[in-house]
């Protein structure tokens, strides 16, 4: 039956409504529709009306649409009814039906609303929902992503859900959830990273990704799969678990297209993974804590014991590799000679690294490249490395490892490993977890070492006393000599001691010698110390020694060592004043003696260079006594002499002419005036030379205007010309007297031998010491060992004063007297 027209006014409200106005006949076809129909459907009203309405609902809701009917058709009331229509772009939308029916006339009204957000954020919440209740309730994260993969597929009706983690290197896209009636992927399978699903574009940028219409996958296993299901769109989300990308949600339809914003209403499901791996992350590593700390507590129980270092060690290897789940574990120590030596080892299930096991640090392994570079190291690939290391680290189907160095005092000790046959690499904080037991491990070698060097320095120290004493009481040179070799050789772990003094032609001659065997170098003998031997390096840089080798050695030094199977030799200098006297050899013939030989035998060559220094000084004071004493006796020989054969003679002329004059002018003889002319020329000559006598002693200038004045009339009487800078300040007459000698001496040498043009005196008081400087430009090579200059060191030593000669041939001469005094005598 015709539909009746309505009026214009109701027409307009009809075609203007927002909501979705129908009227349909009993025959299941739309009557009249009005514009928004075709605005929301996309279909013209033509399309719309010529085929049965049935047919634009969902197919899951045709059956509900039906039932719907049923119930209209019985006269029975229907408000709120909701299902889906397909749009023309085959996107299906939720409404809201609000019909009534006339069944005499056999027509239905429609009024139906858009309801598709409200019901989709409805589903969605519920499903966030329930899936925040899982979080909370701490599932575990594989049934986390599979019950996401469920929810999201029934929200977005999506065929394809897949939750995976970027993993591996090269990265890959493991499979860790699926929904529940999903046939492929399967759980635990690895896709290639692959533009077809979006997953490559998420792991390069960190953001969501779309792509409609997805084929040519590179992966083929990804390529079987599209090319079966033959997917509409697809959209991957990130998961990122605080802050770092983990992995991605992928969905593809293989229908309908994904809405615009399908990505952004992932993200909400990709949060609450996010989360739920946060925290099965931190109670795992609560978990993980809290093993640690027991077990660094064991460890740390066992070193403040004092257990033995093997002890230590295998406790910490076992605890390292339990907690880090590893196959095994291993300690190296670096001994000094290029390569590991396994000093503990542990294994899960398989086999360990043998104890006193040694490895080359020369290849690329973990070992070698912590030794290099002194800090954690990690190799994520031993199928990539060269080495023997590597190697059996392949041979036992290990596939990486992670270590850190074990510090001594600041120094590399040795390193700590762990290795392991699992695919998955090793957490990012895995070299700090074994460094927590590295620490461990150099305490406990400090403690022993500190505990070892407390008796080796206590036995030391008691050797030291022992020679200490010996220098105390004056002990001659050679018992001293002979008990400093004794006492290194019963101290260090060697096989011979030799000191050694060296001769002025370079030689070195032997002047004690301790030794287990037949000493290979008698006290007295004299050795040559050309060609490559402890003696001679030391004579040469005046620095400590070592030779380990000495087969191609052809010297005499370093045949007899080779005769005597010596093979390794360390050599301390002996440095007596600043000069180097002589050498002190400790020798091994079992190999390397320790680094530490030479410091060792430097305390005992400092003992013995204070003996010999104190054996020297006591030396030089008797011959500076000696020559003073003679020089003391000359002088008063040569005034003895000077008064007998001069003002003495003259006095006794005087006298005898006196007499004369004295009779003659008794008896009015004529010569009586004239005798007494004669003894007053005697007088006067005598007194002249006694006068000259007295100023060789001490000059009369230098008593009335001090060294100034004393100085300026030496120079006067110089035939060169001589520059005089000294201060008019009166000295101490003993330091006057001293400088005025040297400057004198200096002089002389200047005017004899020096061939100057012209000479500098100058002085200058400071820091409680007068320093007199004498210099010419002669040419030089003057002997500091003359009597003359030899005299004036005599005369200085006297006022603990010091002399020093510098006299290059061609380059002048400088003398330089320092004579200390007390300053407030400066002046008196």
């Amino acid at each position: 039956m015709p539909l009746p027209e309505p009026d214009d006014e109701l027409r307009q409200f009809f075609d203007l409504s927002p909501d979705l106005l129908c009227i349909a006949g009993v025959d299941g076809y739309f009557k009249r529709l009005n514009r928004s129909f075709e605005q929301v459907l996309g279909y013209s009203s033509e399309e719309l009306m010529s085929r049965p309405f049935l047919e634009f609902m969902h197919p899951n809701d045709v059956e509900g649409a039906r039932d719907a009917l049923i119930q209209l058709a019985a006269g029975q009331g229907l408000i709120g009814f909701e299902g889906r229509l397909v749009c023309f772009d085959g996107s299906a939308r939720l409404f809201e039906w609000n019909p009534s029916t006339l069944p005499p006339e056999g027509v239905l009204y429609g009024i139906s609303r858009d309801v598709t957000v409200r019901g989709v954020l409805a589903e969605e919440q519920v499903a966030l929902r329930r899936m925040a209740t899982m979080v909370a309730e701490a599932v575990p994260p594989a049934e986390i992503f599979c019950a996401v993969s469920n929810e999201v597929a029934a929200i977005f009706r999506t065929e394809l859900v897949v939750v995976g983690k970027f993993d591996g290197d090269p990265a890959q896209l493991l499979v860790v959830g699926v929904g529940d009636g999903a046939v492929e992927p399967v759980v635990g399978s690895r896709w290639k990273l692959d533009d077809a699903l979006t997953s490559a574009a998420v792991y390069r940028t960190g953001f969501a990704a779309r792509l409609d219409h997805p084929s040519g996958a590179g992966d083929p296993d990804l390529a079987a799969i599209l090319e079966r299901i033959h997917p509409v769109a697809t959209v991957a989300v990130p998961i990122k678990v605080e802050g770092r990308l983990w992995g991605a949600m992928i969905i593809s339809t293989l229908s309908e297209p994904l809405p615009a914003d399908t990505a952004e209403r992932l993200q909400s499901f990709t949060d609450l993974i996010a989360t739920a791996l946060a925290n099965a992350e931190a109670r795992g590593e609560v978990q993980r804590l809290a093993e640690e700390q027991a077990a660094l507590r064991r460890v740390a129980v066992l070193v403040a014991q004092q257990s033995s270092p093997s002890e230590v060690f295998t406790a910490v290897t076992q605890a390292v590799g339990l907690l880090l789940d590893a196959d095994l574990a291993v300690l190296h120590v670096f001994p000094g000679d290029g390569t590991a030596t396994t000093i503990a080892s542990w294994s899960g299930d398989g086999p360990t690294l043998p104890i006193g096991a040694q490895y080359s640090l020369d290849d690329d392994g973990l070992a070698a490249r912590i030794f290099e570079t002194g800090a954690p190291g990690r190799i994520d690939r031993y199928a990539e490395t060269e080495g023997e290391a590597a190697a059996l680290a392949r041979r036992w189907g290990l596939r990486s490892g992670v270590g850190a160095p074990v510090l001594v005092e600041g120094k590399l000790w040795g390193a700590l490993l762990a290795a392991t046959r699992a695919v998955e690499p090793w957490a990012g904080n895995a070299e700090t977890r074994i460094a927590a037991f590295t620490e461990l491990v150099a305490t406990a070698i400090a403690s022993a070492e500190a505990r070892d060097a407390l008796a080796e320095l206590a036995e030391e120290q008691a050797a030291l006393r022992r020679v200490a004493t010996l220098v105390a009481q004056g002990a001659s040179s050679q018992d001293l000599f002979e008990a400093v070799a004794k006492e290194i050789g019963r101290l260090l772990p060697i096989g011979s001691a030799t000191m050694g003094r060296y001769e002025p032609d370079g030689s070195v001659t032997t002047v004690a010698s301790w030794s287990t065997t037949e000493t290979a170098f008698p006290t007295g003998r004299q050795w040559p110390t050309q060609g490559t031997n402890v003696a001679g390096i030391v004579l040469q840089t005046g620095q400590a020694a070592r030779l380990d080798d000495f087969s191609a050695a052809t010297d005499p030094i370093g045949v007899a060592a080779k005769e005597a199977g010596i093979k390794s030799a360390v050599g301390s200098p002996i440095v007596v004043e600043g000069q180097l006297w002589g050498v002190m050899t400790a020798t091994s013939s079992e190999g390397p003696l320790a680094p530490d030989t030479d410091a060792r035998l430097a305390s005992f060559t400092e003992l013995v260079a204070t003996a010999i220094a104190n054996a020297e000084h006591s030396a030089e004071v008797a011959a500076s006594r000696r020559r003073i004493v003679a020089a003391s006796d000359d002088a008063r020989r040569r005034i003895v002499r000077d008064l007998h054969d001069g003002a003495q003679q003259r006095l006794v002329q005087t006298v005898i002419l006196l007499k004369l004059a004295q009779q003659a002018l008794a008896n009015g003889a004529e010569d009586g005036q004239l005798l007494v002319l004669q003894a007053m020329a005697n007088a006067e000559q005598a007194t002249a030379e006694v006068r000259e006598l007295a100023h060789g002693i001490l000059p009369s200038v230098l008593t009335r205007g001090g060294l100034s004045s004393g100085v300026a009339a030496l120079a006067s009487r110089m035939p060169v010309p001589v520059e005089v800078v000294i201060p008019a300040d009166r000295l101490p007459a003993a330091i006057e007297a001293t400088a005025y000698f040297v400057v004198a001496e200096a002089l002389t040498n200047v005017a004899k031998h020096a061939g100057a043009a012209s000479a500098a005196v100058a002085a200058v008081v400071e820091n409680g010491s007068l320093r007199v400087e004498v210099r010419d430009d002669g040419v030089g090579g003057a002997r500091p060992n003359g009597s003359g200059l030899q005299g004036l060191r005599d005369r200085l030593a006297a006022l603990d004063g010091r002399l020093r000669i510098e006299s290059p041939a061609g380059g002048g001469t400088l003398v330089t007297a320092t004579i200390p005094f007390v300053a407030d005598a400066i002046g008196r």
